[in-house]
């Protein structure tokens, strides 16, 4: 379970209510909880959307893109009912974040979806929920209850004559479907498998309507951003990226945890500061600085980075979900490889051949290439396999599986060729798992 972990540089808006009782309903309230939605329905859509703009919130998921802009392309009239999904299939190794949400403020997850809703013109939204997170179904199913109950939501929301519902649901298991368009696949009753895209969801989603859907960590950040005012929120992050972002900082840190900190706060003071520095005074190697499927960074790459969307992508990799991996000296960068290519191999669904072919020969060419078997010209066609994995999938699996995988070799090509000539892995004796 993640650790709910405290730094004097944090600014609490998230995570604010967390550990403080805010799951009961009537404490939610007290804490200021569904005010906004009251102002939002006062004000109507555009004044939601303009607010979301001004907020400079962009998707906590990975891709980034503006929140505001994103609820404005759903069409306004349309034959088919409307829907805000929210993705909570939080699966990218490394990744903690929403976990928290749903545990300490689930009601937070709730009122932004109404004003998602209100903003698009839903009447309908669900929850999704990660398939290892059962057990915090009966968290948020407790919490949806309530508001029915306290009639916030069904028929008539808060008095008013406006419709809208909740519904709560758990996947799987599947990393796939934290994809969207397979996402909306598995909320169907099908396999979770992606969509060829377009037509996108927005126009074309769940159940064939426009659909808006935004990662657990988005919808509850709305709340807070409509409470305290679109431009605020911006102020207390960088430029083009507002407010704050729950960071998971894991791996050899002396202090791994989840902080809320502004976007755009240092990579390296991140790690040294506010997670204590790298665990037992080693050196650090590497940063993953955005969940598994975001390709490394040197240290001497972290010195001046802004975490942002546009910082990170800059420096030649992604943002992502936000989840910092810190590696230090001893670990052996070709085993981290094969870990986190066996992983995508396994969570491919197999539907695209680039993705099924290319992670299976990505972990057999590593898991022979790490134990000693490897040729020099191997380290050539595992960076030649990645890089035709490149854009050619139906999702961002087969992208997701080859960026790490090409940053690895580039970077760090000395390490793949000491493992050459049948020579064991110079750090075996720090292995925690036999490979096979």
């Amino acid at each position: 379970m993640p650790r709910l972990v405290s730094h004097p540089d944090e600014v609490k808006i998230i995570s604010k209510r967390f550990g403080m009782g805010a799951t009961n309903i009537d404490r939610y309230i007290e804490l200021g909880g569904y005010e906004s939605t009251r102002k939002a329905l006062e004000q109507g859509p555009e004044w939601i959307i303009n607010e979301m703009k001004a907020s400079g919130l962009r998707g906590r998921g990975g891709a980034g893109f503006p929140t505001g802009l994103k609820w404005s392309f759903v069409p306004k009239q349309s034959a088919k009912p409307k829907y805000v999904l929210v993705n909570g299939d939080e699966s990218e190794p490394g990744t903690c974040k929403d976990h928290l949400i749903f545990l300490h403020d689930p009601h937070a997850v709730i009122e932004g979806t109404i004003i998602a809703g209100l903003a698009i013109g839903s009447k309908m939204g669900f929850i999704y929920l990660r398939g290892e997170y059962r057990y915090l179904i009966q968290i948020m199913e407790k919490a949806v209850a309530d508001a029915y109950a306290k009639g916030f939501l069904g028929k008539n929301i808060f008095g008013s004559e406006t419709e809208f519902e909740v519904v709560v649901q758990t996947g799987a298991g599947a990393y796939e479907v934290g994809e969207e368009s397979a996402l909306m696949e598995s909320l169907e009753g099908k396999r979770g498998v992606p969509r060829i895209k377009p037509p996108f969801p927005a126009v074309v989603g769940l159940y064939g309507g426009p659909t808006v859907i935004n990662n657990a960590e988005t919808i509850a950040a709305v709340p807070h951003i409509l409470a305290m005012g679109g431009a605020a929120y911006a102020a207390v992050g960088s430029e083009r990226n507002g407010g704050t972002r729950l960071f998971g900082i894991s791996g050899h840190v002396e202090r791994p945890g989840i902080y809320e900190l502004p976007m755009g706060y240092n990579l390296k003071k991140m790690i040294y500061e506010v997670a204590g520095g790298i665990r037992g005074g080693r050196k650090l190697k590497a940063v993953v600085p955005g969940g598994s499927s975001t390709p490394v960074l040197l240290p001497e790459e972290i010195e001046t980075l802004g975490m942002d969307f546009d910082q990170v992508g800059k420096a030649g990799s992604m943002l992502g979900s936000g989840a910092v991996v810190v590696i230090d000296d001893q670990t052996c960068i070709v085993e981290f490889a094969l870990r986190t290519i066996s992983f995508y191999a396994h969570e491919s669904c197999g539907w695209c051949i680039p993705c099924r072919e290319g992670t299976d020969w990505l972990n057999k060419s590593l898991t022979r290439f790490h134990a000693g078997f490897g040729t020099m010209k191997d380290i050539d066609n595992i960076q030649y396999l990645a890089e035709n994995m490149m854009g050619r999938t139906f999702c961002p699996l087969g992208d997701a599986a080859a960026m790490p995988t090409i940053g690895f070799v580039k970077k760090f090509r000395k390490e793949f060729e000491a493992h050459l000539d049948g020579k064991p892995c110079p750090f075996a004796k720090h292995l925690e798992v036999a490979l096979v």
